[in-house]
């Protein structure tokens, strides 16, 4: 009888590790070579705009992802769909912490009175390793902080050790792999003004650049909303900066990828959320499993990856 029981049991192990191989392989020619023109559209604007597009270059031909990603943002979107917002916390500090949820997603907003309190922390050991949001933030003796900047990976080891473009912190320019070339610059000036838009080394100083770190897209830009379509990058979780005309900053982090929670939000549900919240500018920051807030020592949002905190090179933090 055991020995019987022993042969089933192995059976249904390799009846379901066949299945679930199969499905493997099965997946993403369904959603790349399947009939759901919608899934497609959505999973190409994902995953393309992710640290890894070669996943859709090894299914898709460039012609077809351009056609593809042009859909994405030339298509017309109904405006701006009602945010639900819930107060969770609103401290004697300056700082108010409230839960959102649209459509399709929930998250978290952090509001931040005085923008001078906003740092950039940066991996101590750039080039060797990055580090959670949650160091980031005790590394600077902050309370508060949201993942930054992207980073580039030359070693393949995928662990944040580089950041991407012009980094910024204190008004010393720490890490630059551009060169004297034109990139979004996302940060602060002396003076707590947000500041986003092209910019090179060259002008940091004469800008009198505080903190910052390259990413975008750019979501509104002196009030003016700048995103058409659904912004081109499919649904995933999001993180996004902006800031008031009074100079209160906020900090976005939307959760996705979770079907029971949240789906995640386009670059056009962000943009919502910035205006929904009267931005004069805001810009998308790194998003995907890097999305993540952090507040008094705990993540405040339901990360997406199973792995817990991603190692990152940047976060801006909120100092006491």
């Amino acid at each position: 009888m055991k020995r019987k029981s022993s042969i089933k049991i192995k059976m249904i192990i390799k009846f379901l590790g066949f299945n679930l191989i199969l499905a493997a392989i099965l997946a993403p020619i369904i959603i790349f070579w399947g009939p759901f023109q919608s899934l497609k559209v959505m999973a190409v604007g994902s995953v393309y705009t992710s640290r890894h597009p070669q996943v859709v270059q090894a299914f898709l031909s460039q012609s077809e992802i351009d056609r593809i990603m042009n859909i994405n943002t030339s298509q017309g979107v109904s405006g701006s769909q009602a945010i639900q917002r819930k107060k969770v916390d609103d401290t004697s500090a300056g700082i108010t912490i409230e839960d959102i949820q649209g459509p399709s997603f929930k998250g978290k907003v952090m509001l931040i009175k005085d923008p001078k309190r906003v740092k950039l922390s940066v991996t101590k050991e750039i080039g060797v390793t990055g580090e959670r949001v949650s160091d980031l933030v005790k590394d600077m003796g902050a309370f508060a902080g949201i993942n930054a900047g992207g980073f580039y990976d030359p070693n393949g080891k995928g662990n944040g050790a580089f950041p991407d473009g012009l980094t910024v912190q204190g008004g010393k320019l720490v890490h630059n792999n551009v060169g004297d070339q034109t990139v979004n610059i996302v940060g602060f000036n002396d003076q707590g003004k947000l500041i986003i838009g092209d910019m090179k080394a060259s002008q940091l100083e004469e800008k009198h650049i505080r903190e910052a770190v390259t990413f975008g897209p750019n979501l509104i830009v002196e009030g003016r909303s700048v995103i058409s379509g659904d912004g081109g990058w499919g649904i995933a979780p999001r993180t996004g900066i902006g800031q008031m005309a009074d100079g209160t900053v906020i900090f976005v982090v939307i959760d996705g990828r979770q079907p029971t929670w949240s789906i995640g939000a386009t670059l056009r549900d962000l943009m919502n959320v910035f205006n929904d919240y009267n931005a004069v500018n805001a810009v998308n920051l790194d998003g995907g499993s890097s999305s993540e807030l952090v507040y008094n020592g705990k993540v405040v949002n339901r990360l997406w990856d199973i792995f817990g905190e991603r190692y990152i090179p940047t976060a801006f933090v909120v100092t006491p």
